[in-house]
């Protein structure tokens, strides 16, 4: 039984286990340069649109281990429009709100060949990421589009000074910061025990007091420490705020929500679940409108930080959403991931993107290392399968 247990667990917590020991490599190899205040802060800003792309991703994962092609592409298009409108001189809050439409028409567009015409995701998706990414060329008439509204920047996460402002006017240490994440730790572990209380009183099976508490102090100090290397530097960069409001909102989507039940039960079983009365066709359809908005919503993050739009942006940002995925326990056969799961693989990426940046490893070299993670990590979910039978 203990054996068991101990197999479960590492199960279960391979791809944290594999986080801690990747941080530590690169802590040694980099002497400490990768934790660093600020490089904490460039891996928040930088992989903002993994983040929000991979939560996406994952919907669409869910339902059977289908992908979206693409993002990337959809990224760079959405983001194109809104830099030529604002360079137009539009209305900041119109162009952003043109750009989230066309997301959702996009994702309207893909969800409609795929539920309802039944062309297989891979084929759909695969035309779109042609098909917008000369649609991003013929807009943007191959230049680049400079950024100059400084509200936009600001709100959205690009240049230096987008950051949540000291409300204590503090100097070298932003206290509104610190207060933040040891708020965010109270709410943490409120939340928990209230769960824990419920599920005891519904006479379902509930972890032992013990484990849960040692998982709420290694989370809580992991949030405290953060929040610390921020509070260092600048603060809580604009980037998070958007990053922890996608994956709240969609953290209970999953977990609470019928739609997020159904997406489960779609790439679990899909002919049971369209027996059982629920119309799958939405569910997929769903999935990639939602997909298409949060395609958008990261094209407004990546122009918003570049502070431009050029043709070429967005290239490969769909295998890095998918890869976040896979590495964070989804399961390439769908109705198995969360978006706790794709907070570890986005950060994994994230550090080590960074972490072979800063030692200054060849661009190619860290392709290859991407590979083969996204290949362990698809490989081990799959051996895992084979055991359970």
């Amino acid at each position: 039984m203990e054996k068991m247990n101990v197999s479960a667990f590492l199960r279960k917590y391979t791809m944290i286990i594999a986080l801690v020991l990747v941080v530590i490599f690169f802590s040694i190899t980099t002497e400490g340069k990768i934790l660093f205040p600020q490089n904490i802060n460039n891996l928040i800003s930088q992989n903002a649109y993994v983040f929000v792309l991979a939560t996406g991703m994952l919907l669409c994962i869910l339902t059977g281990g289908n992908i979206d092609l693409s993002v990337g592409s959809v990224v760079c298009f959405a983001g194109a429009v809104g830099a030529m409108m604002m360079d137009k001189k539009v209305n900041v809050v119109a162009a952003v709100l043109a750009m989230l439409v066309i997301g959702i028409l996009i994702g309207m567009w893909q969800g409609f060949w795929i539920a309802y015409v039944k062309v297989p995701p891979f084929i759909a998706t695969l035309a779109g990421m042609y098909a917008f990414r000369g649609l991003s060329n013929a807009v943007l008439q191959g230049m680049t589009v400079s950024i100059k509204s400084e509200a936009f920047i600001k709100v959205f996460g690009g240049g230096a000074d987008c950051y949540v402002p000291d409300l204590f006017g503090g100097e070298g240490f932003n206290m509104t910061c610190m207060l933040a994440g040891c708020v965010a730790v109270a709410v943490l572990i409120a939340v928990q025990l209230k769960n824990r209380i419920n599920n005891k009183s519904r006479g379902y099976e509930t972890a032992p007091l013990g484990t849960t508490v040692l998982k709420l102090a290694v989370i809580s100090a992991v949030i405290l420490w953060i929040t610390y290397k921020l509070s260092s530097h600048k603060g809580i960069p604009t980037a998070l705020i958007w990053i922890l409001l996608v994956l709240l909102v969609y953290g209970y989507l999953t977990t609470k929500t019928r739609i997020g039940r159904y997406l489960y039960a779609v790439g679990g079983n899909e002919k049971a679940t369209r027996l059982s009365g629920i119309n799958t066709k939405k569910v997929y359809f769903i999935a990639y409108v939602n997909m298409g908005f949060l395609a958008a919503l990261a094209g407004i993050l990546t122009i918003a930080r570049l502070t431009s739009s050029q043709p070429t942006y967005g290239q490969g940002y769909e295998m890095d959403a998918i890869g976040a995925c896979f590495i964070g326990g989804a399961s390439a056969y769908g109705g198995v991931g969360s978006v706790a799961g794709v907070v570890v693989g986005a950060t994994l990426m994230g550090v080590i993107n960074q972490g072979m940046s800063i030692m200054g490893m060849d661009a190619n070299y860290q392709k290859v290392v991407k590979g083969l993670v996204l290949l362990i990590a698809v490989a081990f979910d799959v051996l895992s399968k084979k055991e359970k039978k």
